[in-house]
């Protein structure tokens, strides 16, 4: 059971997050470091998927406010000789072209990711529905942390997904 209100990241913790579908990681210092989430230090850190079992409601608390997404996948990056994480990324899905750009605009409106960028890949993707296109847009920072949404669209298949990379902004 844990202690504190934030997720730990050991095999507990990770049995839990998979058991209760919900993740809470605390970067309000502007990281994510590995102590505070019980791992080594020359821990590479789990990768958590639960496409067979359902998604996961995932927070993180940021310095300013909080980033949030239900995701059946989560990735932490690092390196064995990092005291923190540089990022934690995951993935948000939808299943229609209407729902995936509503995904976008609330990226914009939560996490100040670049508007103009963003409803410019919408425009293009309104015109060309059956397009199939990589593209990220310009970052946002407005929660005190680098938010980036990595847009993964194919108009020819049923999902399509949103790679959410979290970083420190220093």
């Amino acid at each position: 059971m844990s202690t504190s209100e934030f997720s730990t990241l050991d095999a507990a913790g990770v049995d839990q997050i998979r058991e209760s579908k919900t993740a809470r990681l605390d970067m309000s210092s502007g990281k994510l470091e590995k102590a505070a989430v019980r791992v080594t230090e020359d821990s590479y850190g789990p990768e958590i998927n639960t496409r067979d079992s359902g998604k996961i409601k995932l927070t993180i608390v940021a310095p300013s406010g909080e980033i949030t997404g239900e995701t059946d996948r989560i990735r932490l990056n690092t390196t064995n000789k990092r005291p923190d994480f540089s990022e934690v990324t995951y993935f948000l899905t939808a299943g229609s072209p209407d729902e995936y750009f509503e995904l976008i605009r609330d990226g914009v409106a939560r996490y100040g990711i670049d508007a103009d960028s963003a409803e410019r890949w919408i425009a293009g993707a309104q015109r060309d529905p059956e397009r199939k296109t990589d593209f990220s847009i310009t970052s946002g920072t407005s929660t005190g942390l680098d938010v980036n949404y990595d847009l993964r669209y194919d108009g020819g298949k049923d999902t399509q997904v949103i790679i959410v990379h979290v970083r420190p902004t220093d």
